[in-house]
């Protein structure tokens, strides 16, 4: 029987195309879970129709997207995931976990998730990782059962203080927090 773990996804579109490539490893090791945040779940832009992502990842899950904080709620206690991967995690989701907010079906996912002392795994893109979400990012690392994979600056010359997961050790970071180990090095060139 196959690992359950939950998908989530939440804005930063600009890198819906290089997730969705570097998802075939995980379809093919877990039961994978889909779960949107209500605004990526509605939102169209130059980079897709939310239409078009949704239907995405009900065929390569098997499963329908989740994108409510009433539909994700029983994640914790009644439906639990052996680990949770949220990628993107934009800065405010990355926000929304630092302070423990749960006005999001990703952040009230987390939560549920995490009360099971189970790893949640991010994979952030925000453009302020470098100035504005550097404070969450430093909060959330010293987090339990918390895991970031590996990152990058995207764009040092446009966007300095812009960062962004590494889609392609998205595997690779979800094995080692299932065995409570961090991915090294976090910080990637």
């Amino acid at each position: 029987m196959k690992r359950k773990l939950g998908l989530a996804l939440c804005g930063s579109y600009c890198t819906y195309e290089a997730l969705f490539a570097s998802l075939a490893p995980l379809a093919a090791r877990y039961e994978l879970v889909p779960i949107m945040s209500e605004t990526a779940a509605r939102t169209d832009t130059r980079f897709g129709r939310a239409e078009e992502h949704i239907r995405r990842l009900e065929a390569l899950t098997g499963r329908e997207v989740l994108h409510s904080i009433a539909a994700v709620e029983p994640l914790g206690p009644k439906e639990p995931l052996d680990a949770l991967l949220i990628a993107p995690c934009t800065g405010s989701t990355l926000a929304r976990l630092a302070h423990a907010q749960t006005d999001s079906a990703v952040a009230m996912a987390a939560k549920a998730h995490l009360r099971n002392g189970r790893p949640l795994v991010i994979a952030f893109s925000t453009n302020d990782g470098l100035s504005g979400s550097a404070e969450n990012i430093a909060r959330l690392l010293n987090r339990k059962n918390v895991y970031f994979v590996p990152f990058r600056q995207d764009d040092p010359e446009k966007k300095p203080c812009s960062l962004q997961a590494d889609f392609s050790l998205l595997a690779e970071t979800v094995e080692a927090a299932l065995d409570q180990r961090q991915l090294q090095p976090l910080l990637r060139v």
